[in-house]
């Protein structure tokens, strides 16, 4: 804690991208005394963290242009390098001395034009998809998974360390997109799993929290399955992470495996069940709301 109370004293942070993860993350930021300037395309999600002490730019350009290391949170690859490089965008505001973090997830290639453009600046890059949602991330608990320049993964380390448990520098950049969309990928499928298996202990007139009872018990004890069961036993799906970002990380891994040549028949089957609830209204709620898609095939 002394190292991040040192940095805090002196470095400037930039956030941009203040959804449910960025709003979390930027007020642990703020919490542990930095300097934070935020951007967010809708300034009213912004509100929030003005009050506790934030200041808010006009854009991701003025963001970087005040900042010592900028760091993103947006939705999907096409966001992700729209801010990044647009006109108004963090490369704009880039120059040596500085570093962006990108925290997004998006594939390996999303993710390598993004860092041309920031170092073509003379700034350095770092990216660092995370694995967890809503509630690690309000408990500064998530994990880092990053490739990129090692000055700068040392540099951020401190501000890692504040938004989450553990950070990892896996290699060059491309590697972090891609170990991300590997994690997110067995999520995804995990759910769908669970899903089918609530639905069919339903079926054969089992009890679904006896279900869950048992698995905590073998070696398929899951923290995700505990969680989740309750609400969707009620068919309520408060979101901790979007069912339309865990589809599109699905689209991607299985982009990611035509791309290495392997085939991946367990995970196209659950990402078509993930796209049949997108389908009936449910991508702004929890991915585990994949359990409507699975009712719905089963009537």
């Amino acid at each position: 804690m002394a190292a991040q109370a040192t940095a805090s004293e002196n470095m400037k942070v930039g956030f941009v991208g203040i959804g449910i993860m960025g709003l979390a993350m930027a007020n642990n930021l703020i919490a542990a005394g930095y300097d934070v300037t935020v951007w967010n395309r809708n300034k009213d999600k912004c509100i929030a963290l003005q009050e506790k002490g934030a200041k808010v730019a006009d854009s991701a350009k003025a963001v970087a242009e005040q900042c010592d290391i900028t760091v993103a949170m947006l939705a999907d690859p096409q966001a992700a390098e729209a801010v990044a490089t647009g006109p108004d965008g963090i490369a704009a505001g880039m120059g040596s001395g500085k570093g962006y973090v990108d925290v997004s997830t998006v594939d390996a290639g999303t993710a390598q034009n993004i860092s041309k453009a920031i170092k073509n600046t003379g700034a350095l890059y770092l990216e660092a998809p995370v694995s967890g949602s809503k509630a690690p991330a309000e408990k500064g608990e998530l994990i880092f998974l990053c490739g990129g320049d090692k000055e700068l993964y040392e540099q951020a380390t401190p501000l890692l360390q504040v938004m989450g448990k553990a950070q990892f520098l896996l290699g060059e950049v491309g590697k972090g997109a891609n170990m991300k969309l590997v994690v997110n990928m067995m999520m995804g499928t995990m759910m769908t799993t669970l899903a089918e298996g609530l639905t069919l202990a339903q079926k054969a007139d089992l009890d679904q929290k006896q279900l869950v009872e048992v698995l905590g018990l073998g070696v398929m004890n899951c923290p995700l399955f505990a969680m989740k069961v309750p609400p969707m036993q009620e068919h309520k799906y408060p979101t901790a992470f979007p069912l339309k970002h865990q589809q599109k990380d699905m689209r991607l891994a299985l982009e990611l495996a035509h791309q290495r040549g392997q085939q991946l028949p367990t995970v196209s089957a659950a990402n078509s069940l993930y796209e049949q609830a997108k389908d009936m209204g449910q991508a702004d709620a929890d991915f585990s709301a994949v359990l409507e898609a699975v009712i719905k095939q089963t009537t």
